[in-house]
């Protein structure tokens, strides 16, 4: 078996997908945290943000011979309390690492500096890279996250500190959405119980390392944390209180993430009803794409309890490119359906340009040349028109969600008596879209509406 020249407790600049390199130090994984298949990698804690992730080896670099260099290259407030969080660790360190050396010394023992061995996919237990010299402790010092890590364990006075990569996460819900998030969260290295009403997408997942839950009860009383993402209000509704339902495997402390984007009310009945059994809850829907959730580049809109959201710190890492955390449970929903009701109109809008551009002689492509060039581009625009110039209408979000997401959205505005005009137009052209059977299509089908 290969070493290579680090070990556990030694400093590093991690680099992990897009985020710039970061300060960390190798730690111990949880004893039940798998590596991931093919990787030769360390599992690194990180300064400042109290996450830990799997890196590649060649994705590491020494913390010191490397420290003016990044420092150069990497800027930004969080960045400079990261390294600050480091320096501080090693004044602290050396102090006790003299008093823990004059004690070895006088016990004829070595206890620091076991080399970490890179694993291969045939080695069975990851217990074995513990450390025997770090003990766990009852401080806040940087020290004590990682004991509490490598532990993989959660109590009511350190539960805000741990990173969920040592909780058993559970995910119910394989769509368009659903499926990058739990590819994700399996490459970051967490452990994940998946169930679908479809059984069969749930195989690509379990060769991958996932495991199988036979009912949404079943996931939810055996994980320590169960998102859901599914269609609308009824399937968010019937998951949680049908037959076999999350409710069922409820317990206290139990913590319920509902991703899926539904109406203000249906969250505050599902709140309700978990909170009722002493579970915690969070709504959590995505703003985004399959694209952006296969990426990892989700932007999440979170809401409700707030310990729960600060728990999950590395499941929203491994997923989205950034988070917000909107205060009580509810306004993640509504914020979510005024995003998407903007979204939908805008779609419907560029669609009808389309169509009259043709209409009256004019290029689609160079209109699309044109709005690529000014204040309007985005990779959002682009793509979108590609697709309806290509004819291309395979599903990134689906027609029929929008249109949902849109009559949710209206419905909004009737309770705090706000009128929506645009929506409630655009509304309509997917609603004729739909009639055109173009319900399980990308939402650019909404284009189809102006041209039959």
């Amino acid at each position: 078996m290969a070493t290579v020249h680090l070990r556990i407790g030694d400093l590093v600049w991690g680099k992990l997908g897009r985020y710039p390199p970061w300060p960390g130090k190798v730690v111990s994984p949880p004893k039940d945290l798998k590596k991931p298949r093919g990787k030769k990698c360390h599992f690194v804690k990180f300064f400042g943000t109290e996450d830990h992730a799997w890196i590649k080896v060649e994705q590491l670099k020494p913390y010191h011979p490397h420290k003016e260099e990044m420092i150069k290259i990497n800027k930004g407030k969080r960045f400079q309390q990261a390294v600050d969080a480091v320096e501080d660790f090693l004044k602290k360190a050396k102090g006790k690492e003299q008093n823990s050396d004059s004690k070895a010394e006088s016990k004829g023992k070595k206890t620091r500096n076991k080399p970490l061995k890179i694993l291969e996919e045939d080695d069975e237990d990851l217990s074995a890279l513990k450390d025997p010299s770090e003990k766990d402790t009852g401080s806040t010092s940087i020290q004590a996250a990682d004991s509490t890590a490598i532990n993989g364990s959660i109590t009511p006075t350190d539960k805000r500190n741990v990173s969920c990569l040592s909780c058993r996460i559970g995910f119910l819900g394989l769509g368009l959405m659903g499926s990058g998030i739990v590819s994700n969260l399996l490459k970051m290295g967490h452990v994940v119980t998946v169930w679908n009403r479809t059984a069969e997408k749930c195989d690509l997942f379990t060769q991958e390392g996932a495991r199988l839950g036979r009912t949404p009860a079943e996931v939810a009383s055996t994980c320590d944390i169960t998102f859901s993402c599914v269609s609308d209000p009824k399937a968010a509704r019937d998951l949680v209180m049908g037959p076999s339902g999350v409710l069922q495997g409820i317990r206290p402390g139990k913590c319920y993430i509902e991703m899926s984007t539904v109406d203000p009310e249906t969250i505050t009945e599902i709140s309700q009803v978990i909170t009722s059994r002493g579970g915690r809850f969070l709504e959590a829907p995505v703003a985004g794409s399959q694209q952006l959730s296969n990426d990892g580049m989700l932007v999440i809109l979170a809401a409700g309890d707030r310990t729960v959201y600060e728990d999950c710190s590395s499941c929203f890492q491994a997923m989205g490119k950034t988070s917000f955390f909107l205060g009580e449970a509810g306004n993640a929903a509504r914020m979510m359906l005024i995003l998407n009701m903007v979204q939908g109109s805008f779609m419907a809008t560029i669609a009808e340009g389309l169509t009259l551009a043709h209409a009256t002689g004019q290029s689609q492509q160079t209109f699309l040349d044109i709005l690529s060039q000014g204040q309007m581009a985005s990779t959002f625009v682009d793509q979108k028109c590609q697709n309806i110039l290509q004819g291309n209408f395979k599903p990134d979000y689906y027609l029929k969600h929008i249109q949902k997401d849109l009559r949710l959205a209206i419905s909004m505005g009737d309770t705090a008596n706000h009128p929506t005009p645009m929506a409630a137009a655009a509304n309509e052209v997917y609603k004729r879209a739909k009639a055109l059977d173009q319900s399980d299509n990308d939402i650019s089908a909404v284009y189809r509406a102006y041209i039959h």
